[in-house]
């Protein structure tokens, strides 16, 4: 069974597109869990400091037990000294979470078709101008009533990629370099037809 991705033009034809990955139900859980992983992959994790263990120096006792009319002092790394360690010293982590790959495409499977039956999904093969200019890529989305959202081509446009930069709200990707956070926060979503062929492929 084929589904219709509708033209972002009227008057174009609409592109046939299997039903296996862009008709599938909207699984809320398995997008919020994509989406948290793919945030959470994001993260650096190399916020560090030193514990009283990493702190160099402090092998001897500062001063002697008694005597010197000073507190008790055993050594120069604890937290209580200037140049001590972090009692609750922030350590270097990885946050990334487990996300295999048949979750993924399912996940990307539930985007694809959610987006497709809110009709945010469409095709355009005529978008990229012949030369590097906002001002030729803004008149193209006029006139098929774009403002906002993203722009996915199979490749690397140049022109596209450098005229639509200068644009708020406007971002442009590869189809091997999806994000579902952008995917899923996208108000519209154009589609090429290589770029929508590669993207069945990926996911079937």
């Amino acid at each position: 069974m084929s589904l219709q991705i509708p033209s972002a033009k009227a008057g174009e034809e609409s592109l046939s597109v299997s039903s296996e990955v862009f008709g599938r139900e909207f699984n809320e859980s398995l997008v919020h869990q994509l989406v948290v992983s793919y945030l959470a992959a994001a993260r650096s994790g190399t916020k560090g400091q030193k514990t009283r263990s990493d702190v160099s120096g402090g092998g001897a006792k500062p001063w002697k037990q008694k005597g010197s009319g000073r507190a008790r002092a055993g050594t120069t790394r604890s937290p209580l000294w200037r140049t001590g360690g972090v009692t609750f010293a922030a350590r270097n982590r990885n946050y990334e979470q487990k996300f295999n790959k048949k979750m993924y495409r399912a996940a990307m499977r539930s985007i694809f078709s959610e987006l497709l039956r809110q009709g945010r999904l469409v095709i355009s093969n005529d978008l990229a101008p012949s030369e590097p200019k906002t001002k030729a890529l803004v008149a193209k989305f006029r006139e098929i009533g774009f403002e906002k959202g993203l722009i996915v081509a199979d490749g690397l446009d140049m022109n596209l990629f450098l005229s639509a930069r200068n644009i708020p709200h406007v971002n442009v990707c590869e189809a091997r370099s999806l994000s579902p956070v952008e995917l899923v926060h996208s108000d519209k979503v154009i589609l090429t037809e290589e770029a929508a062929k590669k993207i069945e492929e990926a996911l079937a």
